[in-house]
This record gives C-alpha cells, structure tokens and sequence, in this order.
C-alpha cells in the first residue's frame, strides 16, 4: 500500500522514443516556427449516430428523464460492474445527493483533497458540513492515505478521495482506514471513467461513486452525472433524493423503481437533480467509443511517460501499485525550474503553448481560496459552529505538500492524447527546443 510506479499500460512498457533537437532549432516564442501548426484532435468528437440519436429525441416529445436514461444506467452500471446507478444532471448534483444520502449534515467533518475541482468541497458546505484537508502526494497528485486517519475526528462523518486527472487514490489504505473507524467512503471519480483498482472499476470500491460527464470529460454529455453504488437501501434514498424527494424501493428483479402512489406523495426532502433525455442518449452513444479512446490515451499516455521522464526538471505523475488502469483524463507532470536554468514555470508554459502544445498550470490550493474563509465566517456556519471552532479548523487545514505541487504542476488535457504518436514526439521535441534554449527564454 503507497508504493508509487511510473504510469504505464499495465504489461510491457513501450520504448523510449528518440527526439533528435537540432542545436540551433529555435524556440517558437523566440521568433522560430512552432512545433505544432494545427490543432489536437476535437473534443467532443461527434458522429453520425450522436445526430441520428439525438434528433430522435427531439422529435420524440419525450425530453425529460425517459426511457433513454433508463438504458444508460443500466448500460453504465455493467461496464463498472456495479447494481445501481442513478443517473443526475451533473457530477455536482451526484456529490451532492450522495452527501445528502449519507445524512452529512451541520456539525459533521468531511475529508477531502486539497487538489480538486471545486464541486467536491462546495457540495460538503452547501451541506452546511465543513471540509477537513488532507495533503497532496506530489508524486501521484492524490491525496495522502498515509496522513488521513490522522485528520480524523468524532465529527468526521465521510471519506471523500478523489481519483484526480484519472489516476486512482491509494484505496487500499483509504479502505481500512474505512473499516477501522466505520466511517463510509464517497468515492469522486468525476474525471477516472473506466480507470481500475486491482481490477475493480473506481466508484465500486466505497459506499458511493460518483461521476461526471461535463464537457471536457472522457465521456461527455455537456452536463451530467452519476451515481454508483450496491446497497439497495442508499442508493433508494440517492434516487429519492435526485427526484424531489419521491420514495423508491427495490423490485424483484433488483431495480430500483418509484413506490406505487409516488407520483406526488413524497418520502422525505429532496430536489431535482435528474437527468434529462437528451444527455442519456448522448452518452448512450458516446459510450460507443469510450473504451477505443480510453485505449489510445493509455498508450499514448505510456510511450509520452517514457520520453519525458528522461528529461531533467520533468516528472510525469506516477500511480499506486493498486491503479490497474489510469483513465488520463489529465496527462500530469511536475515541472522543475532547475532542470531549465531557472526558467519560472509561468515562463515555460508560455513558451510551451507558443510551439503549439495547448497546457495549463492546473488547480491552485482549495484550503487557501477566499471563497472558504468567506463561507465559513458565514451567519449559518458560526451559528452551528462557533467562533473558536472554526478559527482551529482554519490552522487545521495547512497543506505544505498541496502547495507545493500548486506551484509545479503543468496539466495536458485529454484530447492531446487521442492523436497518435508522432503527437507525442511534437510534445518533446517542444520541450526539449524549450530547455536547450531557456536561458535566453528566461530574458524575455
């Protein structure tokens, strides 16, 4: 459990590409030619059945929850491998229900990642809970397992890792830590569709997982969500919720269906987080070709981590000897400015991005952004609080790790590894142009 590994396709690594940069090849931002002229591939990449479906639904009447999102969640609860799935109308609204499904509530400690999208954190304060912050591992850019049961209170009411950039959470650890205090785990695989822990699909490994498919992820509807889970009872009051609080049972044939009479009677409190038609169609055909695209980042991801990690000041995000598959929804590296004569990250990303390689610096830290100090002197959390509570909490959620990583990190998104490899050698070989010249760059 921890032990990290350089992120592969599971079996024989590829080899090493060879990159030759000639010694007077100058860099874009420097006034020579771009590595890279045209475009990445698109996203999304929309066929001929994604029409055909879609109008279908148009014409049909029928836009909201139907029979379309019906055959998603049971289409996405096999591939997972999993017995229910409740289909939401974001990965947001999908948090949120299972936060609520989980009864956390005011009073109750949540722990989460500071290197996240900011759904996983505003969905436990709109739950009037409150986030506790665990370190980033900069190897991996996950959370910390080995500093988790360490954060735990008698206030702490979930687990919530988050499988980031679709790389998976150390959850061996994160599942005993689990069991030891009987605290249930709420897996957030928004941005891991397919990736695996020792075989098992993420977002089947906790109580709950959740998904998303919003625009840029690896399988999109614009907007969307899911829920996943096994226990008849939970996934019952995730259905009641998402559905304005109308009561579901278990059938018997094992699904989940509204109780008779439910129309406008209602089990508890709930809302609207449902999914409509034309998101379920959707994904219903991009489905089609997720596992052929999830395979080419895979491979592409595989011979880039070759290149790059024999590059000084480049260090390609590693994974946990439990992720058997890596979903790449991010390609991620750490970038050292010593390895490029001082170059300032800022100054790299600039010159990377001139040569054609679209990039990102990625998240800043969560635990220091103003809109969570604004949140928490809130009328309603310092009345269920206290003043002196909350002042600790704040000392409580120091992340040096996060922050860290926050000043490191260079992101690539999905789309750069649908091309093929001659993709990848662009890749490098702007890399390379940038380090053989950053001195000069570093003028600018």
């Amino acid at each position: 459990t921890g032990t990290v590994t350089s992120l592969k396709v599971i079996g024989e690594a590829p080899a090493a590409p060879t990159v030759v940069i000639p010694a007077d090849s100058k860099p874009a931002i420097l006034g020579g030619t771009p590595v890279r002229s045209h475009p990445f591939p698109d996203w999304p990449i929309i066929g001929e059945n994604d029409r055909q479906a879609w109008s279908k639904v148009l014409t049909s009447g029928t836009w909201n929850r139907g029979p379309r999102v019906a055959l998603f969640e049971e289409t996405w609860a096999k591939m997972l491998g999993c017995r229910h799935v409740i289909a939401t109308s974001s990965g947001t609204s999908a948090l949120y229900t299972s936060l609520a499904a989980l009864e956390v509530g005011p009073g109750d400690e949540v722990i989460v990642p500071p290197y996240t999208f900011i759904a996983t954190i505003s969905t436990v304060l709109l739950h009037h809970a409150v986030p506790v912050f665990v370190d980033s591992d900069p190897k991996t850019f996950q959370i910390d397992a080995t500093k988790l049961e360490a954060a735990i209170t008698d206030r702490t009411r979930c687990l919530l890792p988050v499988h980031l950039g679709g790389n998976v959470a150390d959850m061996d650890r994160i599942l005993e830590i689990s069991r030891a205090h009987s605290i249930p785990v709420l897996e957030d695989a928004c941005q891991s569709h397919l990736a695996e822990w020792r075989g098992k699909k993420v977002g089947t490994l906790g109580k709950l997982g959740c998904f998303s498919f919003q625009a840029s992820k690896n399988l999109n509807s614009g907007e969307g969500g899911a829920i996943c889970g096994q226990d008849d009872n939970l996934m019952a009051e995730c259905a009641s919720f998402h559905n304005a609080g109308r009561g579901y049972e278990v059938d018997s044939d094992g699904n989940l269906v509204p109780q008779r009479g439910a129309g406008f009677a209602y089990a508890r409190a709930g809302d609207n987080r449902r999914m409509t038609e034309f998101q379920g169609t959707l994904l219903l055909e991009q489905l089609q070709r997720l596992e052929a695209q999830s395979r080419t980042r895979e491979e592409n991801a595989a011979y880039l981590t070759q290149a790059l990690k024999e590059i000084d000041g480049i260090k390609p995000a590693q994974h946990y000897a439990g992720c058997t598959r890596n979903a790449y929804h991010l390609y991620m590296f750490r970038y050292d400015p010593e390895g490029f004569a001082g170059l300032k990250r800022s100054q790299f990303l600039k010159a990377l991005q001139a040569e054609g390689i679209p990039c990102s610096s990625g998240y800043g830290p969560l635990n220091r952004e103003p809109f969570l100090k604004q949140t928490l002197q809130s009328r309603a959390f310092r009345t269920i609080y206290g003043e002196r509570y909350l002042g600790e909490l704040i000392e409580r959620n120091h992340c040096p790790e996060n922050d860290r990583l926050c000043e490191e990190a260079v992101w690539l998104s999905q789309t750069r590894l649908l091309g093929d490899q001659s993709d990848m050698d662009q890749i490098v070989t702007a890399i390379k142009k940038i380090q053989n010249a950053a001195s000069e760059i570093a003028r600018l």
